[in-house]
């Protein structure tokens, strides 16, 4: 059984910053498209920032320079380390897992920037 368990969110003043994790099991992690995204309230879930079985990155423009996505496949283990938080990034963030058309979501984590 597939399972995608994120962690690290909470509750950090604007310019701090967090580091989710997202642990996979149940499936051939260093082979599968990791990515997290996030829903905002009243808003779609958009990508945020993906990593390629071969360690290719992309961001969202509203999160270059301050969010960093890496791998750990030793440990299937994703990671998003977000500096410089703003408000606007206050957010459910979901991790997802994608091998060909099998596509695999955790159940996200809250990430409230405020002071």
């Amino acid at each position: 059984q597939v399972q995608l368990v994120e962690s690290g969110g909470g509750l950090v003043q604007p310019g701090g910053s967090l580091r989710l994790s997202c642990a996979a099991s149940g499936l051939i992690f260093s082979m599968s498209v990791m990515g997290w995204y996030r829903q905002a309230p009243g808003k779609q879930r958009e990508l945020v920032a993906f990593i390629t079985s071969g360690g290719t990155t992309d961001y969202a423009d509203s999160v270059k320079g301050r969010f960093t996505i890496s791998r750990d496949n030793a440990r299937n283990t994703v990671y998003l380390l977000m500096n410089s938080l703003k408000p606007e990034d206050t957010a459910v963030y979901y991790c997802k897992a994608a091998r060909g058309l099998d596509v695999r979501w955790g159940q996200g984590t809250q990430v409230t920037v405020s002071s």
